[in-house]
C-alpha cells in the first residue's frame, strides 16, 4: 500500500523528469549537450473580466524552465512580483516556496532567462518546442537549435509515471470517488442533471480538487448514447438510467471515471442486460493487462465479448466471427477502449491513427504495447444511438446480423459505459479507481439501505 500523504509531502520530481527527457533525446543523439528550454502557459484574461482564464493544469503560468544537460542543473524562472497585480490577486509563489515544492536546483525570475541561456555550460544546441518560444527569448549564443525533438521526447516520457505521479492520480481518484458516491446517494430524489453535476463539483472542491479534469458528462436516459454529452441540465423524470463520466483533477493530474446506474434505484431488465455485458467486457480486458500487452488486442477482445453478449440477448444474430469480421459491433461500441491518463485526460504518447480504414480501430487513442508504469483508462461501452445505428440497419452487410424486433426493446437504455484508471505493472495491473460499480452495492446506496 502506498502512503499517499507521505509521498505527496515530498517535492514534485521535476529533475528526474528532465533527466528522462535527456535520455530520450540521447537515443537519437547519443552525445547531446546544451540546454533544454520550455515555457509554461501564458496568462490570458477573460474578456470583459479581471479574472484569468483557467490554466488547464498549469500551476505556474508565465514560467520558464531550462535544463543545462552537461551541468545537470534545472532552473525554474517565475514571474517577478508585480505590485499592481498584488493589489488584486495577492502575493504570487515566491522563489523559496517554489524550491520547497519542486525538485529544481535554482529558482530565478523570468527577466533572467536570457542571461542564464547565455551562461550555459555548453552552447552546442538548444532544444525547444516550435511555436512555444516567446519573442524576447534569444538563442543566438547557441551553435544550433532543434525545434522538433523536444516535444516528441516530452510526450513519450509522459507515458510512464513515477511514484509521485501515481500518487497524484490516486489522490484525484480518491476525491472523485467521494463525489461519485455522493451523486449515487442523491440521484433518486434529484430533479435534473444539473443538480447532480453541482453535487459532484461540490464534493470535489470540498475535498481538495478545485479543478475538473474535463467537463463532466451527466447524461440521463437516452442522452447516455451521446459519448461527450454536454447539456447537463435535462430533467430526470421518466428516465431509466444516469451515465456519470466525471473526474476531479489534483495538482495538475487527472482522474477519469464513468459509472452508470438506475435513477429509481433498480435497473430495468434491459438496462441490467446491457450493464452486465459492459461489466464483463471491462473485467475481461482488465485481466489481460500487463507490461507489453498490445492495446489493439485488448480493444478487439472487448468487441468479442460485446458480440457474444449481444448474441445471447438476441440483438445480434448469426455467427460471431462473421459479425466481428463485418465490424457490425462498431454500431454499438463506436469508440476506443481507453486512453493514457496523466496531466491531460487524454494524455500524450498514444499514437492514434484516426485515418485507419479499419473502423474498429479508428478511434483507438492508444496503439501498440503498454509499458509498465503507464496509466490507462479501460472504458468499454454499449450505446443505443439511433443516429449511429440506423444507417447500419439500412446496410445489408450489417442488417443481416441485427434483429430489429429485439433491438427495439433496448433504445431507452441509452448507453452504458464503465471506466476505471489502471496502472500497468510488470505482471498485471493495479486499479486506481475505487468508485463502486457492483450493481447490488450501487442499488443499496441509491435506495439508502
Amino acid at each position: 500500500m502506498r502512503d499517499l500523504d507521505t509521498i505527496l509531502a515530498g517535492k514534485y520530481p521535476a529533475k528526474a523528469h528532465a533527466r528522462r527527457v535527456t535520455d530520450y533525446i540521447r537515443k537519437s543523439s547519443p552525445h547531446a549537450q546544451g540546454v533544454i528550454y520550455v515555457e509554461g502557459q501564458k496568462t490570458r484574461l477573460i474578456e470583459d473580466n479581471d479574472e484569468t482564464v483557467p490554466f488547464s493544469g498549469c500551476a505556474l503560468p508565465d514560467s520558464h524552465l531550462t535544463y543545462d544537460i552537461s551541468a545537470d542543473e534545472l532552473t525554474l524562472f517565475i514571474p517577478p512580483i508585480d505590485p499592481e497585480s498584488v493589489i488584486w490577486a495577492g502575493l504570487p509563489l515566491s522563489a523559496e516556496e517554489a524550491l520547497e515544492l519542486y525538485d529544481v536546483d535554482h529558482v530565478k525570475t523570468t527577466p533572467e532567462v536570457n542571461g542564464a541561456l547565455a551562461s550555459a555550460h555548453s552552447k552546442t544546441m538548444v532544444y525547444a518546442i516550435a511555436g512555444q518560444v516567446s519573442d524576447h527569448i534569444t538563442f543566438l549564443e547557441f551553435d544550433d537549435t532543434d525545434f522538433k525533438l523536444l516535444k516528441e521526447a516530452i510526450e513519450e516520457c509522459r507515458v510512464v509515471k513515477d511514484d509521485f505521479e501515481i500518487a497524484l492520480t490516486m489522490k484525484a481518484n480518491e476525491i472523485s470517488t467521494v463525489a461519485h458516491t455522493a451523486v449515487l446517494k442523491a440521484v433518486k430524489h434529484a430533479m435534473n442533471e444539473r443538480e447532480l453535476e453541482a453535487i459532484f463539483l461540490e464534493r470535489c472542491i470540498s475535498n481538495g480538487a478545485r479543478e475538473q479534469a474535463y467537463h463532466s458528462i451527466v447524461a440521463s436516459g437516452t442522452a447516455a448514447a451521446t459519448l461527450h454529452y454536454v447539456k447537463n441540465y435535462e430533467p430526470l423524470a421518466g428516465k431509466l438510467n444516469l451515465l456519470l463520466d466525471a473526474g476531479g483533477e489534483y495538482n495538475c493530474y487527472a482522474s477519469d471515471i464513468t459509472r452508470c446506474f438506475p435513477i429509481n434505484g433498480r435497473f430495468s431488465k434491459e438496462s441490467r442486460d446491457i450493464y452486465d455485458i459492459v461489466l464483463q467486457m471491462q473485467i475481461v480486458c482488465i485481466n489481460m493487462l500487463k507490461e507489453g500487452v498490445v492495446w489493439d488486442d485488448v480493444h478487439l477482445e472487448a468487441h468479442k465479448v460485446a458480440i457474444e453478449g449481444l448474441l445471447a440477448l438476441g440483438i445480434f444474430r448469426g455467427n460471431k466471427e462473421d459479425i466481428l469480421r463485418s465490424r457490425t459491433s462498431v454500431a454499438f461500441f463506436p469508440h476506443g477502449l481507453g486512453h493514457y491518463l496523466g496531466m491531460d485526460t487524454h494524455d500524450t504518447g498514444g499514437h492514434p491513427n484516426y485515418e485507419d480504414e479499419d473502423t474498429i480501430f479508428r478511434y483507438l487513442r492508444v496503439r501498440g504495447t503498454l509499458p509498465a508504469g503507464s496509466i490507462i483508462t479501460v472504458e468499454p461501452g454499449l450505446y443505443f444511438c439511433r443516429f449511429i445505428i440506423e444507417p447500419y440497419l439500412k446496410d445489408p452487410l450489417h442488417s443481416a446480423y441485427i434483429d430489429t424486433e429485439v433491438l427495439d426493446k433496448y433504445w431507452n437504455v441509452g448507453g452504458v459505459r464503465i471506466e476505471d484508471n489502471m496502472l500497468i505493472t510488470k505482471d498485471g495491473s493495479e486499479n486506481l479507481t475505487t468508485a463502486i460499480k457492483e450493481v447490488d452495492e450501487m442499488e443499496k446506496i441509491i435506495n439508502g439501505s
